[in-house]
């Protein structure tokens, strides 16, 4: 694989670990900056929000420039956005270096899976594109645990003077190894968004939000649930995200493997999967054994949506596959920020830090009855058309001269 690939991972890795790293120092952010919890984890739902106007604005925004020259701008503004937040001396500015940061995230996502895809010959695209892919795997698994290990130890200004690092790095890495690409010339954009006249494209995004919104509704307040519930002591939040993460590695895994045997029929059973665990949650997370063993199982459940997740999108927007795909990022930090912003609203109330946990189950429940009914319609359209006519007898022949068997469809035969 060509170096470039390594470039485009180190970026993908700092852009995945200032999304979720935040996760793991709500309560230091909270302590420091005199606020309540859910108004942290409004800090999540704030990146997210970034994201889902990023994405459209910083890649209609380039659209002219190169695609490395945009790289490297995505980059430049994702260090200025960490900065800003490890220069933070109120919450205010601190939202707003998030905001600045998740303005890039999509459209390096989307730029970078282009760049990568052309680095290969055609038959190792989608494998460079997964090594690419593999910097946001590797965040969950080791950089949102070290970040917050570094937030909890050296206080979590640290931890975004670490991710600006990853930040210069991966810039570095762009402009020495990334080569010049220029775009090439494709449909208009009149003609990408038509895809979005499609009902079964707004269905397959809703899916994504509903879905996603479930994982965040608890994954955004699992620090001081394991602290304040589980009874865990603050120090172990780290390993704890390492757990979070492993599970996440496994569930990508199976999740992409049983897409690719049968696609809607995984779907609904991750889904329903999800929502019973996030039930389970409530109940198990008053232990610590049962609590860490369910956090890996969310993991592993929650991340094993994602690849029929992006597929239901790619396939449903045929014709428009680089524009479905931004949209659906943009639809998981959609789910990302109705999520966390839905689970505060149950802790503001009083109800607890497990409450999120029922609203994770009712947002996946609720994503699992769209994707059930985007496949009654499926269903219904392919009964409705017309089944392919037999072949005609030849013309020297009248039918009932035909030998046995001429004329019918092999299953028939």
């Amino acid at each position: 694989m060509p170096l470039a690939l390594i470039a485009l991972a180190l970026g993908a890795f700092g852009i995945g670990t200032t999304e979720f790293v935040i996760v793991g120092l709500l309560p230091e952010i909270a302590g420091d900056f005199s606020v309540s919890i859910p108004s942290a984890g409004m800090l999540v739902t704030g990146y997210a929000l970034g994201v889902v106007v990023g994405a459209p604005l910083m890649t209609a925004a380039g659209a002219r420039l190169p695609r490395k020259t945009m790289l490297a701008v995505l980059m430049a503004v994702f260090i200025a956005g960490n900065l800003l937040c490890a220069f933070a001396g109120s919450y205010t500015q601190l939202m707003a270096g998030r905001l600045v940061a998740a303005l890039t995230h999509g459209a390096f996502f989307g730029i970078g899976s282009v760049v990568a895809a052309g680095l290969v010959a055609p038959a190792r695209r989608a494998s460079a594109i997964a090594l690419m892919f593999t910097g946001l795997t590797v965040a969950n698994v080791l950089g949102v645990p070290l970040g917050t290990f570094l937030g909890q130890h050296f206080g979590w200004r640290s931890t975004f003077w670490a991710v600006t690092a990853f930040g210069v790095v991966g810039l570095c890495g762009i402009l020495a190894l990334v080569p010049r690409q220029e775009r090439e010339s494709g449909p208009g954009l009149r003609s990408e968004l038509a895809v979005f006249r499609r009902p079964q494209v707004w269905l397959a995004l809703l899916t994504t939000t509903l879905g996603f919104a479930g994982v965040f509704a608890s994954f955004t307040y699992v620090a001081p649930m394991m602290t304040e519930v589980a009874g865990f002591p603050p120090g172990a939040v780290t390993w704890l995200l390492v757990l979070f993460g492993a599970g996440l590695c496994a569930g990508n895994v199976v999740g992409g493997r049983a897409a690719d045997r049968r696609l809607m029929p995984s779907l609904y059973v991750i889904l329903a999967a999800l929502a019973a665990v996030l039930l389970l949650f409530v109940a198990t997370a008053r232990t610590p054994l049962s609590a860490a063993i369910t956090l890996a199982v969310l993991g592993a459940v929650g991340f094993a949506t994602v690849p029929p997740l992006q597929m239901r999108v790619m396939q449903k927007a045929e014709g428009a596959p680089a524009l479905a795909s931004a949209a659906n990022i943009a639809a998981f930090n959609l789910g990302n920020a109705i999520g966390a912003w839905l689970g505060g609203l149950t802790i503001s109330h009083g109800l607890g830090y497990t409450a999120p946990n029922w609203v994770g189950a009712l947002l996946a429940a609720a994503g699992l009855a769209v994707a059930a009914f985007a496949g009654l319609l499926d269903r219904r359209t392919a009964a409705a058309r017309p089944a392919p006519p037999h072949d005609p007898p030849p013309h020297d022949l009248p039918p009932h001269d035909l030998p046995a068997g001429a004329g019918t469809s092999p299953a028939a035969a």
